[in-house]
C-alpha cells in the first residue's frame, strides 16, 4: 500500500496532537500519586468511560474479531459476548464499591479486605503477577496484531516500526500519567471510530451492499443462519447453542479477563477510582459496557464478513483469518483515508499500550516498591519512580513481544489462567468468611488445573469443558482452603465495613455489630433488577443493529423498543435510589 503526501499529513498530525496532549498533562501528572494514577479522582463518567471503551480498542481488536468472524460467522463473537454479563454486574454491584473502597488500585484492596501476613504476601504477589508477566502478555500480542497490520499495509519490518510507536506511547505515558492517558484516549478513540467504520463502509459498497454481502456470506458458510445469524445453530459448528449456554452459564461469573473481570478490577477499576464519585463511577461503567458490546463490533464485522467471501484461502489450516482485515485496508483504501486508516491503528494501539503501562506501573509501585521496599518515600520521589518504572515496563514489553508468534496464542493463555477465580472475586465484596487463603488458592489452583486441562487433557483454552473443570477444580479447592483457616479478625471486617459498606445478608453480623442495621446492598433490589435490565438493554441494542444491517426492519423495531424499554427501566431506578443520587456526598477523595 502506498502512501501519499495527503496520507502522511494525517499521520503527522495525529501524532503531533497526541504528544501535545501527553506534554500538557506532564506538570498536573507530578503533583502526586493520586494524579499519576488515578487523575486526581476527578474525572468525568463520559471521559473514564470513554478511555475504558478505548483501552479495550486495541490493534489486535478488529483482527480478532475478523478471525471468529471468518472461522465462525458472526455467532461466534459470543466467545466474548457473554462477558457482558460480568461487565452489567460491575455496573450496579461493584462500580460504587470500588468508588467507596478509596484506594490507589484494585490490588491494594487486597489489605483493607483481609489483614496478616497472608494478605500482605497475596497483595505484594498479585502486584508482581499482574503488573510484570500479566501485562506482558497483554502488551505482546497487541504489539504483534500492530507488526501484523504494518507488514501488510506498508510492506516493512512491522516489529521495528510497532517498536517505535512503543517508545512513543511510553513517552507521553511516563510524562502524563494517567491524565494524558485518558485525555490522548478520548482523541485516540474517535480516529479509531472513524477509520472503522469509513472501511467497513467501503467492505460493503464493494460487494454491492448490505443485502449482497449477506446474500454472499450465506453461500459461504451454507446457510443464512451460520452466515450471520446472531445466535449460533443448535447443534454441530465450533460454538453450538449447548456450548454458548455454557459460557452465559459459567464463564461471565467464573473467569478473570482484562476488562471483563467479575466484581471488576483491573484498569476498569481503575477508571472507576478516577472518577469524581459512586455516580459518576457507576455511569462510566455503564456506557462503557453499552459501547464495548453493543454499539462498537459491528464495524469490524462487516470487514470479517467481507474478508470471509473475499479471502476464501483464509480459512485453509495454517492460514492466520485475523489478517484478512490488513488485507481489506490494503484493496480497498484510496488516499487520504489509508493514511487515517493506519492513524486508526496507531490511536488503537497506543491507547491500550499507555493504559498497560500505566496500570502495570502502578501495582508495581504502590503495591510492592511503597508497601514493601520504601515506605516513607516522598510525593516527589513516588512520581519520578513511577515515571523511571514506566519506562523499565516499557523495556520488558519491548523483549517479551518478540516471543508471541500469534495474537490468539497470548489471548489463549490469558483465557485459560484466568478460568476459575471469579466466584472468589465477586463473594469477597458479600461474604465475610471469604479470607486472603481463599484468593491465594483459587490463584494458584487456577492456574495449575488451566495448564494441565491444555497441556496433558489437550483441550484448548476456550474448549467449554476446559472451562467448566477448571472452575469445578479451582471453586473445590479455595472453598476447603477457606473453611481449613481461620476467618479475618473482627477488626479487619469492621474497618473494611465501615469503609466500603457492602450490605447484604453475608455482612449481616458485622453490619449490626456496627449499629447498621440490616443494610441492603447498595441500591438494594433495584440494583439486581438494573443488572437483570442492563444485559436485556445491551444485547437487544446489539441484535437490533445486527438486524437492521443484516436482517429485517421489523426485527430490528421490535429489539429496540426493548432496549429503550430496559434502559428507561434502569434510569427510572436509578432516580429513585438514594444513595446513588447523594454518592458525590459520600465518595472518598471526590473532587466536585
Amino acid at each position: 500500500m502506498t502512501l501519499s503526501a495527503a496520507d502522511w499529513i494525517i499521520i503527522v498530525l495525529y501524532f503531533a496532537v497526541s504528544a501535545a496532549i501527553g506534554l500538557y498533562y506532564t506538570a498536573r501528572a507530578g503533583r502526586s500519586l493520586s494524579d499519576y494514577f488515578l487523575s486526581g479522582r476527578s474525572l468525568p463518567w463520559w471521559l473514564a468511560g470513554t478511555s475504558m471503551v478505548a483501552t479495550t480498542f486495541a490493534a489486535d481488536t478488529p483482527l480478532v474479531v475478523t478471525a471468529l468472524v471468518v472461522k465462525y460467522g458472526v455467532a461466534g463473537n459470543w466467545l466474548w459476548w457473554n462477558m457482558a454479563l460480568a461487565g452489567l454486574l460491575t455496573v450496579f454491584l461493584f462500580a460504587r464499591l470500588w468508588r467507596r473502597a478509596g484506594v490507589l488500585t484494585d490490588v491494594e484492596f487486597v489489605e483493607l479486605r483481609y489483614g496478616g501476613r497472608p494478605a500482605a504476601v497475596l497483595r505484594g504477589v498479585r502486584a508482581l503477577y499482574l503488573a510484570i508477566p500479566i501485562n506482558l502478555i497483554i502488551m505482546g500480542w497487541v504489539t504483534k496484531a500492530m507488526a501484523d497490520v504494518l507488514e501488510i499495509t506498508l510492506g516493512v519490518s512491522g516489529w521495528q516500526v510497532a517498536a517505535i510507536l512503543f517508545v512513543i506511547t511510553a513517552g507521553y505515558a511516563i510524562l502524563a500519567g494517567l491524565w494524558g492517558v485518558v485525555i490522548t484516549d478520548f482523541f485516540q478513540f474517535i480516529v479509531a471510530m472513524a477509520g472503522s467504520i469509513i472501511l467497513a463502509v467501503l467492505a460493503v459498497n464493494h460487494l454491492g451492499g448490505l443485502d449482497r454481502l449477506t446474500e454472499l456470506a450465506t453461500a459461504r458458510f451454507g446457510s443464512r443462519e451460520a452466515a450471520v445469524g446472531i445466535l449460533p445453530p443448535l447443534q454441530g459448528g465450533w460454538l453450538p447453542l449447548s456450548s454458548l449456554i455454557v459460557f452465559l452459564a459459567v464463564q461471565w461469573w467464573a473467569s478473570w479477563y482484562p476488562g471483563a473481570e467479575p466484581g471488576g478490577g483491573g484498569y476498569v477499576a481503575q477508571r472507576i477510582m478516577s472518577t469524581r464519585d459512586e455516580r459518576h463511577g457507576l455511569l462510566a461503567t455503564l456506557w462503557f459496557n453499552i459501547a464495548h458490546y453493543a454499539l462498537r463490533p459491528w464495524p469490524w464485522i462487516l470487514v470479517g464478513l467481507f474478508a470471509a467471501v473475499s479471502y476464501p484461502e483464509l480459512s485453509a489450516p495454517g492460514q492466520d483469518p485475523g489478517r484478512g482485515y490488513a488485507r481489506a485496508m490494503v484493496d480497498l483504501l484510496p488516499s487520504p483515508m489509508r493514511g487515517l486508516m493506519l492513524a486508526a491503528f496507531a490511536a488503537a494501539y497506543m491507547s491500550t499500550i499507555a493504559t498497560h503501562l500505566n496500570w502495570g506501573t502502578s501495582y508495581f509501585v504502590n503495591d510492592f516498591w511503597l508497601r514493601f521496599v520504601r515506605k516513607g518515600a516522598t510525593t516527589r520521589e513516588q512520581v519520578l519512580v513511577s515515571r523511571v518504572a514506566t519506562a523499565v515496563l516499557m523495556l520488558l514489553a519491548l523483549v517479551v513481544m518478540r516471543f508471541l508468534d500469534t495474537v490468539e496464542g497470548g489471548w489463549r493463555i490469558l483465557l485459560g489462567i484466568g478460568a476459575g477465580t471469579g466466584l472468589v472475586l465477586i463473594l469477597r465484596w458479600y461474604w465475610w468468611r471469604i479470607n486472603a487463603w481463599s484468593e491465594i488458592v483459587a490463584m494458584a489452583a487456577s492456574l495449575v488445573v488451566s495448564l494441565a486441562v491444555w497441556q496433558i487433557g489437550g483441550l484448548r483454552a476456550d474448549d467449554p469443558w476446559a472451562l467448566v473443570i477448571t472452575v469445578a477444580a479451582s471453586t473445590v479447592a479455595w472453598l476447603t482452603a477457606t473453611f481449613l483457616t481461620g476467618p479475618e479478625s473482627p477488626e479487619t471486617l469492621e474497618r473494611f465495613y465501615r469503609r466500603a459498606r457492602p450490605g447484604g445478608a453475608g455482612w449481616r453480623a458485622v453490619s449490626e455489630r456496627l449499629g447498621f442495621g440490616r443494610e441492603p446492598i447498595p441500591g438494594g433490589v433495584m440494583s439486581w433488577m438494573n443488572w437483570v435490565a442492563g444485559w436485556v438493554a445491551v444485547y437487544s441494542s446489539l441484535f437490533a443493529i445486527g438486524q437492521l444491517l443484516v436482517g429485517t426492519l421489523l426485527k430490528a423495531v421490535v429489539f429496540a423498543a426493548v432496549a429503550a424499554s430496559a434502559f428507561a427501566l434502569i434510569a427510572r431506578n436509578l432516580r429513585r435510589d438514594p444513595t446513588f443520587r447523594s454518592a458525590a456526598v459520600d465518595s472518598p477523595g471526590a473532587t466536585l
